[in-house]
């Protein structure tokens, strides 16, 4: 499993509203590639853009910018975020 759940903090949050991006734990041995594929299959959305940052306590997190056509706060609603 590549992506093991969304994030809700005041960031990410304010990310969705303002730039269209979820963020995501993701394995930490997963690629962009693979990130991309996994959410474009999940939430049948189309992905525009993965970037990926690891924390300090060695999670990776993916910020996945969604294209226009895939409003982000509606795969957070789905997802019970909202």
């Amino acid at each position: 499993m590549t992506i093991q759940h969304p994030l809700a903090t005041e960031k990410s949050i304010r990310l969705m509203e303002s730039a269209n991006t979820l963020v995501f734990v993701v394995d930490k041995d997963a690629t962009k590639v693979d990130i991309k594929e996994a959410i474009e299959k999940m939430f049948t959305a189309k992905v525009m853009r993965v970037r990926t940052a690891i924390d300090r306590f060695g999670k990776k997190r993916a910020y996945v910018k969604f294209a226009q056509e895939s409003p982000a706060i509606d795969i957070a609603t789905n997802l019970g975020l909202m």
